[in-house]
């Protein structure tokens, strides 16, 4: 639940400030305290810089927080317009980390500053404080607090209670919600039932391809991941939405890998431990897709969600076995814990029947990725130059930067296979984050794709506007990408 907004044109005062008991408070780029005549509290702004003998400056990296004389906890920063988003948002969300903290019920901001000003400052911080002042489920006998409440906005106000942050804000908690549930919760079944129940309440087209059907269709890709397992729950879920004026069609491909064992090929337990998050990246799909239809985009959205668990059993499939996927591609089985690849071909292939103008696809597909890139940045991979700009641009505007990575076709040397049309991947590992998209590559026919390895679906310490470590990077930057190839197709 994301906490009610209030809202007032009207500069924060010395009464306003006087009566709250948490405020983050966004300062204009100003060379001296001088510049900020008109600003509540910049006495105890001066007192605390003086204390800690920092200069005003220093605020444009790092907050700073004071106590006002009747007991209000104030949180000062002062973003530079002219630096990154990504930059902005790290520092209002640390800002607010020191109020939210204490756990409150309700928090002030004050934006100052010009208009325009005002206006972007107000949409990051409202931003940062529905993602960072909502709590994600616990099963801890006491609640470590209740959830932020209300946010009372002085400085600036739109009509529509900022519903851009609110949506995308929406799907980023819902992202992370189902990401850190724990796995006997959400298994392939609990997913399904909690994605029906969302179908419900949005108003979504839904169909569900269970094991049994897939495997009637001939998708020995996704049912040889999913055989492993004691109880044949794992289904491909195809989600729609469509709005009447729609001029594109884009389809959103996720991987639901509710626990990933790691199969025969079994993962020590360093490695195994939380790979109940594993479906991250059709959470990630699933956000874009809730943000989407609640800001009624003018788009015809399909959502395929690879819901399964890569389980060891007797059952399970085993390496050297040979396949066949939805599309006719034989596959040759060389490691039981690149089951991603293997859900999400038949899951592509499925999605590029409807032939959709684009596809994209997201998972925590490769270690390889992480070892490229660490946990700040997510890689992408795409189909061409322009594709690759701007989804780079979208990153950019969002603050979930993405780093482009080649996809030339001569890796494909390294998955030829003497007995199958591919190989699933190689023991050696090398570049496996572009083997594994040029393995995804041959199923998604002749449809314009990128594809998210989302190396930065875990950061330590939270990224960019999110203090969590799961941090649903992705949906924001999916947000902003629609944006931008609806803009286009005008």
């Amino acid at each position: 639940m994301l906490a009610r907004i209030e809202q007032n044109a009207a500069l924060l005062s010395a009464s306003d400030l006087n009566r709250a008991s948490h405020a983050l408070i966004v300062l204009p780029k100003a060379a001296a305290l001088d510049d900020l005549r008109g600003v509540p509290g910049v006495d105890a702004l001066s007192a605390g810089l003086s204390r800690r003998k920092k200069k005003l400056a220093e605020l444009a990296k790092s907050p700073l927080a004071t106590d006002l004389a009747q007991g209000a906890l104030v949180s000062w920063v002062m973003p530079d317009p002219a630096r990154p988003v990504f930059e902005r948002q790290t520092l209002l969300r640390k800002g607010l980390q020191l109020l939210l903290a204490e756990k409150p019920e309700a928090i002030t901001i004050g934006v100052f500053g010009p208009a325009a000003g005002r206006r972007r400052a107000a949409e990051l911080a409202v931003y940062a404080a529905w993602v960072n002042g909502a709590r994600l489920p616990e099963r801890k006998k006491t609640p470590e607090g209740a959830a932020l409440r209300s946010i009372h906005l002085h400085g600036d106000r739109l009509p529509d209670g900022y519903s851009r942050q609110r949506a995308i804000a929406g799907g980023n908690l819902l992202c992370r919600e189902l990401t850190v549930m724990p796995p006997n919760e959400l298994t392939p079944e609990g997913y399904r039932r909690r994605v029906r129940a969302l179908e419900k309440q949005r108003g979504w087209r839904h169909e569900e391809y269970d094991v049994k059907r897939l495997r009637r269709m001939g998708a020995g890709a996704f049912v040889a991941v999913a055989q492993g397992s004691a109880r044949d729950d794992a289904a491909i879920v195809h989600l729609r939405y469509r709005h009447p004026r729609a001029k594109k069609s884009i389809a959103l491909v996720g991987k639901g890998i509710c626990f990933d064992t790691g199969g025969h090929n079994l993962k020590p337990a360093r490695y195994m431990h939380g790979m109940h998050k594993d479906m991250n990246g059709s959470a990630v799909a699933l956000g874009i897709l809730l943000a989407a239809s609640e800001l009624k985009l003018p788009v015809q959205l399909d959502c395929w969600l690879a819901i399964a668990r890569n389980d060891i059993s007797p059952r399970a499939y085993h390496q050297n076995e040979v396949v066949t996927a939805l599309n006719g591609t034989t596959i040759e089985v060389v490691h039981t814990d690149a089951e991603g690849r293997m859900v999400l071909a038949d899951a592509l292939a499925l999605a590029a029947r409807a032939k959709p103008d684009l596809m994209l696809n997201f998972a925590t597909l490769t270690g390889s990725m992480h070892v490229a890139v660490g946990e700040r940045y997510s890689g992408v991979l795409v189909t061409s130059d322009e594709l690759a700009r701007r989804a780079v641009a979208a990153g950019n505007a969002a603050g979930e930067r993405v780093c482009v990575f080649p996809a030339d076709e001569d890796y494909d040397e390294a998955l030829e296979s003497e007995i199958a049309d591919v190989k699933q991947c190689t023991l050696e590992g090398e570049a496996d984050h572009i083997l594994a998209a040029r393995f995804l590559k041959r199923f998604v026919g002749d449809r314009p794709w990128l594809h998210m390895d989302l190396s930065a679906a875990r950061c330590k310490g939270g990224l960019g506007a999110v203090a969590t470590d799961i941090n649903g990077f992705g949906v924001a930057w999916g947000v902003e990408f629609l944006k931008g190839e609806l803009d286009r197709s005008r």
